[in-house]
């Protein structure tokens, strides 16, 4: 019986150790898949998610850059030139009276001789350009534009329309300076220097051609280049005289008038005032007065309210062969003093009639269109110096500049 008891004993134990050492193994081998399952699913979502992120960063970035180098290679040194040119360039509206004739005859026939052609009045609208000169509302463009104007209107860059008045105007030389009331920012021109200009640079012409047509108050651009410097013309019909000017091939076009041209670097270095024309459209051939000429008169009418005129006391004419040769003159360069006022400076200064002008101030005089000129840009108080032959000797003549009584 004790044997047997011992026996049953052992047996027991044995069985309750292989109960034991199953669960346990069971228990193992669950907690093992589970620690091994749980991180290895949350590691495979998250490097999923990191790498769909990397590859959205990657492809944004290089759109980026794309879009970046691509506005680089549009953006040069003439759209930089017109985005700050621009806001300074207006259209400027013009409402003028005409008078004209029209025949009372019904028949229109002109064997009826007593029937008479009556006078009537209409309105006109006519465009033009211009730019802020300074921040005063000062405007500049051309007198053809606004000469006989009722009413002037100004539309500037953002499209606020504004009445203006004619400060003063100098027909001759067509320039005009216009004032509106604006009380906020207004962007002035940056104006460059026309003695510096080079052949073949790069010029810009802005304006608002049919600006009132097309309802937009933003200019237009044309670019070309300097196609020549100090292009001379005679005296139009209408009284105006061109000397001096710069030629450009830009386009420019009915309303261009009065608009700036630039350079590469947005700084004024004209006025575009007319083209050469078989059409009426541009056909490359375009002039603008020098930017220095516009200055000048334009502070003389702000200052003064008109361009003063310069009292020179004396008239020339050119050379021809029959004078050269009474005079003893080796050839046909300068012009010769027809007559002298007994009271200008100019008398008082030494000079006389006979006398033969080769030089104003820099400018060397071969002919009289060369003496009108040299000057057209001197300004009252401005020092003349004329550079003469008088029997065959040389002599400086210098006397001031007054105005005209």
């Amino acid at each position: 019986m004790k044997i047997a008891n011992v026996v049953t004993t052992i047996v027991l134990v044995m069985i309750i150790n292989l109960l034991f050492y199953q669960l346990s193994n069971s228990s193992n081998t669950q907690g093992h898949g589970l620690e091994t399952d749980r991180p290895t699913r949350h590691r495979i979502k998250v490097d999923s998610i990191e790498e769909i992120d990397m590859e959205t960063i990657v492809a944004q970035e290089s759109r980026h850059r794309t879009d970046s180098e691509y506005q680089a290679r549009r953006n040069n040194a003439v759209t930089e030139a017109v985005m700050h040119t621009e806001p300074s360039v207006v259209s400027i509206n013009v409402i003028k009276t005409q008078v004209v004739r029209r025949s009372t005859n019904p028949f229109d026939n002109p064997f009826f001789g007593f029937f008479h052609y009556r006078p009537y009045r209409r309105e006109v609208q006519s465009i033009g350009s211009g730019f802020i000169y300074n921040e005063d509302g000062y405007i500049v463009t051309n007198a053809h534009v606004v000469e006989g104007a009722t009413e002037i209107k100004v539309i500037l860059n953002d499209g606020s329309q504004h009445e203006a008045e004619i400060t003063g105007k100098d027909s001759v030389l067509d320039i005009a300076v216009l004032q509106i009331d604006h009380s906020g920012y207004l962007p002035v021109i940056n104006l460059g220097d026309s003695e510096d200009l080079i052949l073949g640079e790069t010029t810009i012409a802005i304006g608002n051609p049919y600006a009132f047509l097309i309802k937009d108050s933003k200019p237009s651009v044309s670019v070309g280049v300097v196609s020549a410097i100090n292009r001379n013309f005679s005296q139009d019909s209408g009284g105006k005289i061109y000397q001096g000017m710069v030629q450009t091939d830009a386009a420019i076009n009915p309303g261009n008038s009065g608009g700036p041209l630039i350079n590469i670097l947005g700084e004024a270095i004209g006025m575009n005032t007319f083209i050469f024309s078989e059409s009426g459209g541009s056909i490359g051939v375009g002039f603008a007065i020098p930017i220095n000429r516009v200055k000048m008169i334009t502070e003389e009418i702000i200052e003064y309210g008109r361009r003063r005129q310069i009292w020179f006391g004396f008239r020339i004419q050119d050379l021809n062969p029959m004078i050269a040769s009474y005079l003893q003159l080796e050839d046909l360069n300068g012009v010769i003093v027809s007559y002298v006022d007994d009271n200008s400076p100019a008398v008082a200064a030494g000079l006389r009639r006979g006398d033969i002008i080769v030089r104003i101030n820099q400018h060397q005089i071969n002919n009289a269109n060369e003496a009108e000129i040299a000057t057209l840009e001197f300004s009252i108080g401005d020092e003349i110096e004329l550079e003469i032959i008088r029997n065959t000797r040389g002599e400086i003549i210098r006397f001031p500049a007054v105005e005209s009584q």
